[in-house]
């Protein structure tokens, strides 16, 4: 077997590797869908970011309360459980649309629903991946994850941009339902090592305890506090403005489709990448790539044509990339195992903290200041964000602690 895919031989490996790739072709189609089955019966782009804000608000609420859970339980089943809870809320969404019953507060509550059991998935399957194989496998193994996870978006985003045009939002939904039910179930065969149950002091201690591994690297809140603004700017154009956009220009739901799947597209490519290229100082290069996301919200106020779109989401897709396996490899190697799904669980939280207020407040922005000076706001907290990033000293710095081995491999491929 190539080097690169040297991390299947694992069983377990191979069953986090399956349930994450269905987790996320789902979640691809339900993007594109969600967003269409909120205008198509409301037609208001502030109702759109009230759904997605529901989703993102619980989904934070929850997160440091997931991540004591997936520190403290065995995270196979905790992954089983948040997927199942996922699957049925999803069904539901699904039902309600195809039977044209969906009203806004009900979308809220099933999407708010979601995004709790989202807050236990996250810092689980984060944390289970270094558990699934050996130490010298395990960049690899992050590497060729999120490859998988970036091309089950593409097909996602397509397959969801076909559904909706061809025959309605509510067929996605369904899509979506069923990856969870799948990934549930290829949770449940994950074995890995369990370790002793260790006393726990309470709820708080936990917390207090993963905030001081947290807040004792001042790389790591930096950068994730700049994230909160990044992915503020982003998710206001992307999940809220750009499909109203797309619906009012030449660009059309289809291929509103194909600019989300070229950003997965760009990901595939960027995780290709990293197998092989590994700068020293990886993090500071994935921070300054970040900036290149900028450009989809100055297209959608500019040049709001399909194939500038593409291929702009494209090469952001590769610095996104470029950026996350640089971050998730780094805390893998910096965090101790049995405090790092907490450390995920602030880092979520810090990084996400500022979308529902994005999305929440997207639609009532364009009324108050129109549609392109809110898009250009989007792109000035990107570009903000990423100078805080390259401009401090510790994320300048910041090299591996001891230089990464590359596989070894008879096959003349990457890695």
């Amino acid at each position: 077997m190539p080097a690169a895919l040297a991390p299947l031989r694992h069983r377990p490996f191979r069953h986090l590797f399956i349930g994450t790739t269905a987790n996320l072709l789902g979640t691809g189609v339900a993007t594109i869908a969600l967003a269409f089955a909120v205008l198509d019966a409301t037609g208001s782009v502030g109702s759109l970011g009230l759904v997605v804000g529901a989703y993102s608000l619980t989904s934070i609420l929850f997160l440091l309360y997931g991540g004591v859970l997936a520190d403290r339980l065995p995270r196979g089943p905790l992954l089983v459980g948040s997927s199942a809870v996922s699957a049925v809320s999803q069904a539901v969404i699904a039902a309600l649309v195809l039977t044209h019953s969906a009203a806004v507060p009900v979308l809220m509550v099933l999407a708010a629903v979601n995004g709790a059991a989202s807050s236990c998935y996250q810092p689980a399957a984060q944390a289970l991946l270094p558990q699934t194989v050996p130490a010298e496998s395990r960049r690899a193994a992050l590497a060729l994850s999120r490859i998988a996870s970036s091309s089950a978006m593409i097909v996602g985003a397509s397959l969801g941009g076909v559904l909706v045009a061809a025959i309605g939002p509510g067929w996605g939904l369904a899509v979506d339902a069923a990856s969870f039910a799948l990934a549930a179930a290829s949770f449940a065969l994950i074995r890995v090592p369990a370790a002793p149950p260790a006393p726990s002091p309470g709820l708080v201690h936990e917390l207090r305890v993963g905030w001081q591994e947290f807040t004792s690297r001042s790389w790591v809140w930096v950068i994730v506090v700049a994230f909160c603004f990044l992915n503020a700017g982003s998710t206001a154009s992307f999940a809220v403005l750009g499909p109203a956009v797309a619906d009012t220009t030449g660009i059309g739901r289809s291929g509103w489709g194909l600019v989300v799947a070229a950003g997965s597209l760009g990901a595939v490519a960027g995780g290709v990448l990293s197998l092989s290229w590994r700068p020293r100082r990886a993090i500071l290069v994935g921070c300054a790539l970040m900036g290149l996301t900028a450009m989809t919200p100055l297209l959608l106020a500019l040049a709001p044509y399909t194939w500038a779109l593409v291929v702009a989401n494209f090469v952001a897709g590769v610095g996104i990339e470029q950026a996350g396996v640089a971050w998730y490899s780094t805390l893998n190697e910096q965090i101790p195992e049995d405090r790092l799904a907490r450390v995920y669980a602030y880092d979520d939280l810090g990084s996400f903290l500022a979308l529902p207020l994005a999305q929440f407040a997207a639609g009532p922005a364009v009324l108050l200041f129109g549609l392109h000076a809110t898009l250009y706001a989007s792109a000035a907290l990107i570009l903000l964000a990423t100078l805080a990033m390259v401009a401090t000293p510790s994320v300048r710095a910041l090299v591996p602690k001891t230089p990464e081995p590359l596989p070894v491999s008879e096959d003349p491929v990457l890695g």
